[in-house]
């Protein structure tokens, strides 16, 4: 195992909650009302298939790319004053520093995704960084993760990757990625029975990928041998 790659989303920041209070509002505006379902459907896919699903489901008069602009014109100022690092994300960051080659793979646009390492000041941890700007297949599609592997010159079979959703952990697994699913309040009900592990939170996944990168280590020496 040589590299980590991070969902952000719900991962890393709790923005979950933030883009399920600015969808809420927009539909309210338009005295829609939202099920819960709907909003966790929408979690690890590309902006504009998610804001496609939202519109069916919701039935609001906005073509996808005004909904965007609405949405993200509110999670942009969210984004810079309210996100904060999920518990267990600075111990797993500094633990695999320098030793392990880290990556983020989001589904959200390169302006979030830098507004949350200037914010957080995280940006040196890592070896890649790639939004969901100019991919065209969002995630559950393995397309992501399969970019972010050859970015770092590696196989999908020498990274681990760690997401709070289902269709995230689904691409990661389907690129071929060692994948750990982490329990999140919203996330809890998916299914997350293909993936290698699943995780409580940040800090049972690094006590697991320590494991695991032991066993591989042990496994490498013992080959040699």
């Amino acid at each position: 195992m040589k590299a980590i790659i991070l969902d952000m989303d719900g991962l890393m920041i709790d923005s979950e909650r933030l883009y399920f209070e600015t969808e809420t509002e927009i539909a309210k505006k338009y005295n829609k009302t939202i099920d819960k379902e709907i909003l966790i459907r929408l979690m690890g896919r590309s902006p504009l298939e998610a804001a496609k699903i939202f519109l069916k489901e919701v039935n609001l008069p906005l073509s996808p790319e005004e909904f965007i602009k609405k949405r993200d014109d509110v999670m942009e100022y969210k984004y810079k004053y309210e996100v904060e690092p999920v518990n267990g994300l600075m111990p797993l960051l500094n633990e695999f520093y320098k030793k392990h080659k880290i990556a983020v793979a989001t589904g959200s646009p390169q302006k979030f995704l830098d507004i949350v390492m200037d914010r957080l000041n995280i940006r040196h941890y890592f070896n890649v960084l790639q939004s969901s700007d100019r991919i065209k297949n969002g995630k559950p599609d393995p397309e992501i993760y399969l970019t972010v592997c050859r970015k770092l010159n590696l196989k999908p079979s020498e990274c681990i990757v760690l997401e709070d959703s289902s269709n995230g952990a689904l691409a990661g697994k389907t690129a071929g990625c060692y994948t750990i699913g982490v329990y999140t309040e919203y996330t809890k009900n998916q299914d997350f029975s293909f993936v290698d592990h699943y995780s409580q939170d940040l800090s049972d996944a690094l006590k697991h990928i320590k494991s695991v990168v032991k066993i591989k280590n042990s496994i490498k020496i013992k080959n040699k041998a």
